[in-house]
Formats: structure tokens, C-alpha cells, sequence
């Protein structure tokens, strides 16, 4: 197979997609009272498939008030259960549409659908893992549940998608399944995508300010950040931190910022455009989570100049430019401490620090990801191996791409040219999908 059939960089959308018909499964919609960013990801990459020809159905689970199906930006949205049932349910529609997709996008959260079981092998099947959730199923889950959700995110789903392709949406997420999952099926990486702010930029507030953004949910562990928030406004009078969110723990949440006076304010949920403001006039956005796929506000904050703390976990240590675009806590560090120094250095230079986030941001699309996702949906094979940078000269021209789950061997047999250089490609460029 000619190498450049899997060089996810390459400009354009494939010919083939067009009429295909592709079924998005994930576990919400994003009109879900529980809905985040892995909800985010599977509508904005399902949206623009369709408008690019494709013939969308996301599949999910049905909400309180929701209708069980409902035509939205050209997609067809089928719901069928709750939070456990949604799992059988869609495998049942699925087993009596056998033949009806051409493609399936089968998104984890937590436990994947295992679609493979009821799609034919002719058929492409995507496992989208946004992260590796071993420990937080403890968090969230009695013993014994914990247990069969671990069993059922490794050995089963390691066994179902073995001949099939994963798309992570972080090298972080990648390196979390070769080792704490023991995957070993191809893994691609489809990052997490963005829109420019489409709102009048607002001035960060004269006022010292910090920003989280995210469902309120116990592996967030929002409550560090209100710890934090109280040890900083020693030092930082008149400091307030803006909880953006709703979720299960924000009772618990707003018992904790008791007696703090007006040092935590809960916005709830909230508009696009009531967000943005409330990101933009902060000067940091925080998260004490302990394991996201990618971390996609923090990606959203960076759009609109803000700098974000975080723990050095995975995927928000590759959302993280640590030392550009904002500062990782490493173990032995305090968030206070993390934070307050980057603080200060946001009074001291405040314009180059936001520079330096919107030109990072601007480097992820939805676009660009949607098309990565496309090729893998409408290839036949996508090969196995690694992720390699290639730089080869070409009709007297020199050009350069990172070529994934493929062999030095195979880039050498495919007749691109004189190969000028051939490595492994690094976690920053497999990210971005263009050598750096």
C-alpha cells in the first residue's frame, strides 16, 4: 500500500467520503445536562463530515426531555437509554442495521460500544479514546464496579479492537494505552480542534482573577482549586476564582467555598459568549484534574490569550506548552505555588504570555481534525507501525510529512523520491501531524 495513503497531514479531504454512510456512537450528545468535551469532539467531528458529503447518524443515549430522534445540522440523532442501558441498546440497533453504515465511529468513554462485535469486518470501525480511566473508575464506582469497568476498558476492549484502528486524541493518551492498557493495535492521534472566539475581545479584569471550566465532577477535584484560590488571596488581595460548570459535586463544592466570602463565585452553565467572557478577563485558567484526554478548555482558554495551570497529567501535558503557555505541577510542587508564580509573571508581561497561547491554539481546527478522522474512516488499511518524520525530494522539489502506523521499509518502497531524511517522529509533531 503506498505510504501516502496514510500520511494524515496531507492537505484535503478523501475522495470517498462523499454518500458514506457513517454512524457516530458516543455516550451523549451535547445537549446532554451531563455533556463535555468528549461530547464536543464527536459533534464537531461528526458535523463536518456531514457537510462534507457524509451521511451522519450520532447515536447516543437519551436524556431527561430529549426526543428519541431528531434531525440537527444535517445529522440524525437517534437516543436509546440512559447512562448503562445506552451500551445494549446500541448494539442492538446496530445488529439490526448490519448493513446499513459504511463506516463506524465508536467513541470511548470509559468502556467503548465494542461495535466490531455487530459491524462487519468490511466495514472501517475508529475507537476514539480520549483517555485511559484505570483509576478513576474507583472514583467514581463501588468496588466491584470499578473492577468490571477496568476489565472491560483493557483486556475486553484490548481483544475486540485488535484488528481494528484507534484514533487517541493525545501522544499522552497513546503512551497511557501501550502501557496501562497494553494496546497493540494502531493507534493514530486525532487531537481535539477549535473555533477562532467569535466574540469583541474583552480586557482581562484590573482585578486579580482565576478561571475553571468544566463539569463539576469528582475527578475534577475542584475543591483543590478553591484551597488554592483561599491560600493565594493572601498575597493577592481582592483575588477571585470563577467556577464555570455545573455537575454532581457542586453542592458539595459550594459547602467548601463557605465562609470564603465572595472569593468563589459559581456561574453554573453558562453561554458560549458568557464563557468566553469569563475566560477572557481572567488572567489564569485552572486544573486540578487528574487525567483528561486533551483537556479541551484548556485549548479554548489558550484561543483567548489565557494561560492555564495544571497537574502534569496525561493529555493536559500536551495541552500544556509548560513555560509558554502556561505552567505544569510536578511532583513535590504545590498548585498555590505553581500558580502564584505565574501569576506574577502574567502582571509583568502580559501581552507576550497571550501572544504565545493564541498562536498555540491556533495550530488545532476542527477542520483539520475532522479531516485526519475521514481518512481513517474511508481507508481500507491502515498498516501498523510506528509514526515516522519524512522529508523526501520530489521532481526537484523538497517536501516533508509525519507518515503514521507505518515501517521505515515501507516509506522506502513507496516511490516518493530521494529520501533526504527518515526518523521517528516526536510527540509534538505526531500532535500537530507536520514535522516541527
Amino acid at each position: 500500500m503506498p505510504v501516502r495513503e496514510v500520511a494524515l497531514s496531507a492537505p484535503g479531504w478523501p475522495p470517498g467520503l462523499p454518500g458514506r454512510r457513517v454512524a457516530v456512537v458516543n455516550w451523549r450528545d451535547p445537549w446532554h445536562r451531563s455533556a463535555g468535551g468528549a461530547e464536543a469532539y464527536a459533534w464537531e467531528i461528526g458535523r463536518r463530515l456531514a457537510e462534507r458529503g457524509a451521511e451522519v447518524t450520532f447515536v447516543t443515549a437519551r436524556d431527561e426531555g430529549q426526543a428519541r430522534t431528531e434531525r440537527v445540522d444535517g445529522i440524525d440523532i437517534v437516543r436509546l437509554g440512559g447512562v448503562f442501558t445506552v451500551y445494549p441498546r446500541v448494539l442492538a440497533w446496530l445488529a439490526r442495521r448490519r448493513g446499513r453504515f459504511d463506516a463506524v465511529l465508536d467513541c470511548q468513554n470509559g468502556i467503548p460500544f465494542f461495535t466490531p462485535w455487530v459491524t462487519p469486518r468490511r466495514v472501517p470501525v475508529v475507537c476514539v479514546m480520549h483517555h485511559v480511566h484505570d483509576a478513576q473508575f474507583g472514583v467514581h464506582f463501588p468496588g466491584w464496579m470499578a473492577r468490571a469497568g477496568r476489565f472491560l476498558e483493557g483486556p475486553v476492549a484490548r481483544w475486540a479492537y485488535r484488528n481494528r484502528v484507534c484514533a487517541a486524541v493525545s501522544p499522552s493518551t497513546v503512551t497511557a494505552m501501550r502501557e496501562r492498557l497494553a494496546w497493540t493495535g494502531p493507534i493514530h492521534v486525532v487531537p481535539n480542534g477549535g473555533d477562532p472566539p467569535a466574540f469583541r475581545p474583552v480586557p482581562p479584569s484590573e482585578r486579580p482573577s482565576l478561571v475553571c471550566v468544566g463539569r463539576l465532577v469528582a475527578h475534577k477535584r475542584v475543591e483543590r482549586l478553591i484551597e488554592a484560590a483561599a491560600a493565594l488571596r493572601a498575597e493577592w488581595p481582592g483575588l477571585v476564582l470563577h467556577v464555570v460548570g455545573r455537575g454532581p459535586e457542586q453542592e458539595r463544592l459550594q459547602r467548601v467555598a463557605a465562609g470564603l466570602g465572595d472569593l468563589v463565585r459559581f456561574h453554573g452553565f453558562v453561554t458560549p459568549e458568557e464563557k468566553a467572557r469569563l475566560v477572557a478577563s481572567s488572567w489564569l485558567h485552572l486544573s486540578a484534574s487528574q487525567g483528561e484526554g486533551w483537556g479541551l478548555s484548556v485549548l479554548e482558554a489558550a484561543a483567548l490569550g489565557v494561560p492555564t495551570v495544571a497537574y502534569d497529567v496525561d493529555g493536559l501535558r500536551d495541552a500544556v506548552r509548560d513555560g509558554r503557555t502556561g505552567r505544569l505541577v510536578r511532583h513535590g510542587e504545590s498548585l498555590e505555588t505553581v500558580a502564584g508564580a505565574l501569576l506574577k509573571e502574567v502582571a509583568a508581561r502580559r501581552a507576550e504570555i497571550a501572544a504565545e497561547c493564541r498562536s498555540w491554539a491556533a495550530r488545532f481546527g476542527w477542520d483539520a481534525s475532522a479531516r485526519r478522522m475521514a481518512r481513517l474512516l474511508t481507508l481500507t488499511d491502515v498498516g501498523e507501525g510506528e509514526a515516522y518524520v519524512v522529508r523526501y525530494r520530489a521532481a526537484a522539489t523538497e517536501h516533508a510529512a509525519v507518515i503514521e502506523c507505518t515501517t521505515p521499509a515501507r516509506i522506502h518502497a513507496a516511490g516518493l523520491g530521494e529520501i533526504l531524511e527518515l526518523r521517528p517522529a516526536g510527540p509534538q509533531e505526531i500532535l500537530l501531524g507536520e514535522p516541527c
